[in-house]
Order: C-alpha cells, then sequence, then structure tokens
C-alpha cells in the first residue's frame, strides 16, 4: 500500500467575510473522462489533514474507479489558513459546504467521514436536505464516528481543573498520543457543539450507511458507534467492528475494509 500523497495540485478558495474569511486548501481530483459516479469527498479528524494516509487511499481509490475526489483543510488544518482556535463545528460545516458548491455543484457524493468528520459529514446531510437537495448524498462512509464528541465523550469527562481553565482561559489542553502539541479544546467549540447535537433524535440520512470501528479505540469507544447506529433505525446500515483495530484504522487491512465499504457505494449508487 502506497502512503504518499497523491500529486494533486493544491488550489484554493475564500470562505467567510471580513474578519471571518479564511483561505481553505483543497485537493481535487477530475477524473478522465468525466464520470457520472459519485464524488468522493474526504471529511478529516480534529487537528486531521488532507495528506493523512486513509485520506490520499481515498483519493488513490477515486483514480482507480474513475471517479472524482474531493480533499480538503479545515481551517486551523494543514495547508488552510485561519486560527485553530476559532474553529468550531458551525464553521467546519460552512467551509465543507463552501468546497462541495465549489467543487462538486452538480454531483451526487459519498462522504467518508472520519472520526469528528463523521459528525459534519452527518451535519452536512442536514443542511443539503435543508437546502432542498434531498438525494444528493449516495452514501455515508463513517469512520470511528464522533458525532456529538464535545457533548458525549468530552463534557461528562472534564475535570474540575479543566473546568477552571475552560471558564477563565476559553480553553483547556490535554496531552495528544498523535502530536507532541497538545489538544486544545475551547469553550467556543464546546458550546457551538450543543447547537450541532445529531443524537438526540432519529438520524435519517436516506441513503446507506457503512459503519467502520476499532474495539481497541481509546478515543471514541465502539460504544458510541452503536449509539449512532441505535439512532438510525430505518437506514441502511452496516457496521464493521475491527477487534483490534484503534482509532486511526489505517493499517493495511484497514485501508482495504474502507476501500471494500466505498466500492460497495459505488455499486449501490
Amino acid at each position: 500500500m502506497s502512503t504518499a500523497s497523491a500529486e494533486t495540485e493544491i488550489t484554493r478558495m475564500e470562505v467567510g467575510t471580513g474578519a471571518s474569511a479564511r483561505s481553505i486548501a483543497m485537493r481535487i481530483f477530475r477524473a478522465e473522462p468525466r464520470s457520472e459516479r459519485p464524488a468522493l469527498v474526504w471529511l478529516g479528524g480534529y487537528r486531521s489533514d488532507m495528506t493523512g494516509t486513509k485520506a490520499v487511499e481515498v483519493e488513490h481509490y477515486a483514480r482507480a474507479a474513475g471517479t472524482d475526489c474531493i480533499r480538503f483543510d479545515y481551517s486551523g488544518h494543514g495547508s488552510s489558513g485561519g486560527d485553530f482556535r476559532d474553529g468550531t463545528i458551525s464553521r467546519w460545516i460552512e467551509e465543507s459546504l463552501a468546497v462541495i458548491d465549489h467543487a462538486a455543484p452538480a454531483a451526487r457524493l459519498i462522504l467518508i467521514g472520519s472520526s469528528m468528520g463523521g459528525w459534519v459529514a452527518l451535519r452536512l446531510l442536514q443542511e443539503l436536505k435543508r437546502r432542498g437537495e434531498t438525494g444528493r448524498v449516495a452514501g455515508l462512509v463513517l469512520i470511528a464516528p464522533a458525532p456529538d464528541f464535545t457533548a458525549e465523550l468530552i463534557e461528562p469527562n472534564l475535570t474540575e481543573a479543566e473546568k477552571t481553565s475552560l471558564a477563565e482561559r476559553g480553553y483547556f489542553e490535554e496531552p495528544s498520543q498523535y502530536s507532541p502539541e497538545p489538544n486544545i479544546f475551547t469553550r467556543a467549540l464546546i458550546e457551538d457543539g450543543r447547537a450541532n447535537r445529531v443524537l438526540l433524535g432519529p438520524v435519517e440520512t436516506g441513503c446507506p450507511v457503512h459503519i467502520l470501528q476499532g474495539m481497541r479505540d481509546p478515543d471514541v469507544p465502539y460504544a458510541h458507534a452503536l449509539k449512532l447506529m441505535e439512532h438510525m433505525p430505518a437506514d441502511d446500515v452496516v457496521m464493521t467492528l475491527i477487534r483490534d483495530g484503534d482509532h486511526r484504522l489505517s493499517r493495511d487491512e484497514d485501508i482495504a475494509k474502507l476501500k471494500q465499504a466505498i466500492g460497495a457505494m459505488l455499486t449501490q449508487a
């Protein structure tokens, strides 16, 4: 398996106006000849970027399958502009919609969301439906999805020191096992997360869903993925539990399962 970055050129677009304007970096692969198949849209996780193993392998798969692929970095991530501490779910959803409108204004989509990207994918689908674009999303592939993680996984476990830091400094830090820099969670992110919750009632996607979840995930327990599945009673939902899988699910065998899930979505579309 190749883990080298695909050579798709970085392009940019501006999202927001005035003080909230930020430059969003994208890598957009266009299939030749033009494809009628749904475009693959990569939605990354918290503090991840579009050069990660899974993101690159999704584009490799799109190339082999002859369909378009859209990768981008949220503001404050990777090659995009903006301050990470200004980031909220609403802000990153706004950017995701802008990128889709720019890169695939009329195409059907398969949204592939990793960790926080799973939350963004679910909210994107809701926003597209609200705009009257029902049926635009042909499928969802969610990898260790973390919908509502601020309310479900962070807030209930805050220590007194973290609560004090949020109140006095507007953020708190915790060590990251993936980076020498600590994870930063802001009061704005947590408050905005409450306004974007999706697990308060039925999650009606109207499209096939495939969830890939590691059972040794220390960041998003597999019980969280099961809870999400319980909120999808009417949908075509498949869950693959990977007994020895961690949060990243970036091993060769994990990538193979990811590609199988995407392939099944393309076949159904």
